[in-house]
This record gives C-alpha cells, structure tokens and sequence, in this order.
C-alpha cells in the first residue's frame, strides 16, 4: 500500500524558512506527479506547489518566488523549501501523489502544521 509520511513543520517568525519532506513508501516513485497542498482554518485545501520532472513545476500565485519544490528519485522524497514565510501562510500542509498513468491513483499525506506567528 503506498504511503506518504510529511515532516519538517512547526512555529516560525514571519520572514522565517521552513522544509518540509515527503517521503513516499510502496509505489514506484518516479511514476507520480508530486504535490504540496494546504488548507488553513475556515479555507479550503488549496495548490501550493507540484512537480512532475525537476524542469516540469508549477506554484500558485501566492507563494511564487518564496517557495521552491523539489524531488530526490533516489530517497522517494519530495521536498518544499519556504522562505520568507507570512502569516498568511499558516495551515495544515499536506503531501499528495499521483501516478502519471492513472488520475484514479491519487494519494495523500497526513498532513503538518505549518504556523507562521510572531
């Protein structure tokens, strides 16, 4: 069964740096598009950030240029390097992984709390 584990969470300052890591158990890890989505209180879950080649990524408009999402093949890990963090970017972030050849292949993390307070 595939399973997505997230780490790297916790309480930052605003203008802070956070990395958070997705290790992905139990699929062929190089066959998934890989995914940072987050949902704050009161919000729905939202795109932050995919990658499907290390040339192939998209971010959404709010975090553009603070935020870069990466991916080792070797370490079945996708990561997401935040840098100069906002309150705004306070929500639970989750980990998400869907196979190229199937969209009904879709699967996610536990989530972590990511809170940016001062």
């Amino acid at each position: 069964q595939v399973q997505l584990v997230e780490s790297g969470g916790g309480l930052v300052q605003p203008g802070g740096s956070l990395r958070l890591s997705c290790t992905v158990s139990g699929g062929m890890f190089s066959f998934y598009a890989m995914g940072w989505y987050r949902q704050a209180p009161g919000k729905q879950r939202e795109l932050v950030a995919s990658i499907t080649s290390p040339t192939r990524t998209n971010y959404a408009d709010s975090v553009k240029a603070r935020f870069t999402i990466s991916r080792d093949n070797a370490k079945n890990t996708v990561y997401l390097q935040m840098n100069s963090l906002k309150p705004e970017d306070t929500a639970v972030y989750y980990c998400n992984a869907k196979s190229v050849f199937s969209a009904s292949n879709d699967y996610w993390g536990q989530g972590t709390q990511v809170t940016v307070s001062s």
